[in-house]
């Protein structure tokens, strides 16, 4: 019972949380995908008056449903041209999200001033509140799920309590609605509740596949995934701050030797080793990534000589603490070497710096090793 209870705080605490990199990054994507699909369902929304209109409705649903669809429809193009520029605006979620489930209770609204029934049991409509809610699994963010379940339970529920209060039992009955019942609003209310956390239950699902995508099994470091996905941003921030950015490829020395000698469960532990240690001394501003292997990627936010004088600090730390394999056995020595490139001097993209910064570290591998390499000699 209570590993369950933990489990599921777990969730909520990552539903709750800001997603990382990776995860904006596809989750701006999915906004993208939301902004088109709108468009698409904008535009089929137009044939629901014309529908309406040739089996018999009434005049003024069809004029109010028309209206609301060129509403909708001018609006998707406004939130369409917002995604488009990805990540820009952080609020784009939230707001376009809002948006959907909003629109949908304001065409209730006018479907309620004209006809009450019409306003809480016209079933087309308020499927809306279940469409806005299933595209905020596109987004990857739990936040912004719960946040739209939320607002569509609160507005409906706002809307059903107006109308009971205003309205008299003859005001209820329709002959094409049918009879407005509480129960019947208190059961769409449960199933928006039911709805809202099944959807957040499938973004959760989803945020642990792609930190699984992103994060090294061995290590629980960051991998090339999210370096490609994160460093387009470190780019951005270091180009409006003024500031060089940096970084370090680091290459383990000799290390098929440690494999060979103590085997391959053991060469895992002195790859844990290496990188307990480098990770206990990040400082603000640095991010570590395994590449693969024994090759890692340090990435700071300083100039290229302070970056050099960190780096070269880790490589004699590491030298200074020896890897125990086993209880009694003899500590090993373990080294690596190291090439450094920055930006925005020497290159502009991360290929360009790694590339750089690779040449670096084969001239430390053929210059004897244990050395870290920050100008082309």
């Amino acid at each position: 019972m209570r590993t369950t209870g933990r489990h599921y705080r777990d969730i909520a605490t990552a539903l709750l949380s800001r997603p990382d990199e990776v995860m904006l990054e596809v989750g701006a994507g999915g906004e993208l995908l939301v902004a088109r699909l709108r468009v698409v369902v904008a535009a089929m929304l137009l044939l629901l008056p014309l529908a309406n209109a040739t089996t018999g409705g009434q005049v003024n649903e069809t004029l109010i449903g028309l209206a609301g669809a060129v509403f909708v429809n001018l609006s998707a193009q406004v939130w369409l041209a917002l995604a488009r520029h990805k990540r820009r605006f952080r609020w784009l979620p939230f707001a376009s999200a809002a948006y959907d489930v909003s629109a949908t209770t304001l065409v209730l609204v006018l479907l309620a001033l004209n006809h009450l029934p019409a306003g809480l049991n016209s079933m087309i409509v308020w499927c809306g509140y279940l469409l806005a809610i299933a595209l905020t699994a596109l987004r990857n963010d739990g936040r912004v799920t719960l946040l739209i379940g939320l607002l569509a339970v609160a507005q409906y529920a706002v809307l059903t309590f107006v109308v009971f209060a205003i309205a008299t039992p003859d005001q209820l009955i329709s002959s094409d609605y049918g009879t407005v019942s509480l129960g019947g609003q208190l059961q769409r209310l449960v199933l928006l509740v039911a709805f809202t956390l099944i959807t957040a239950v499938v973004v959760y699902r989803m945020q642990r596949l792609v930190e699984m995508s992103g994060t090294d099994g061995l290590t629980g470091l960051p991998n090339r995934t999210w370096l490609v996905h994160r460093f387009p941003r470190l780019l951005d921030a270091a180009r409006r701050d003024g500031v060089s950015l940096c970084v370090a490829l680091i290459d383990l020395d000799a290390f098929k030797r440690i494999n060979d000698e103590i085997g391959h469960h053991a060469g895992d532990r002195a790859l844990l080793h290496v990188v307990d240690l480098m990770r206990d001394s990040l400082e603000d501003g640095e991010w570590l990534a395994r590449l693969g292997g024994e090759e890692f990627v340090l990435v700071l936010r300083k100039p290229l000589g302070t970056a050099w004088e960190r780096v070269d600090g880790l490589r004699r730390t590491l030298f200074a603490r020896r890897f125990v394999p086993e209880q009694g056995a003899d500590p090993l020595l373990l080294t690596f070497s190291a090439g450094v490139a920055s930006f925005p001097h020497e290159a502009s993209d991360l290929s360009g710096m790694l590339r750089r910064a690779d040449l670096r570290l084969n001239m430390a591998k053929s210059t004897g090793r244990n050395r870290v390499l920050a100008r082309d000699t």
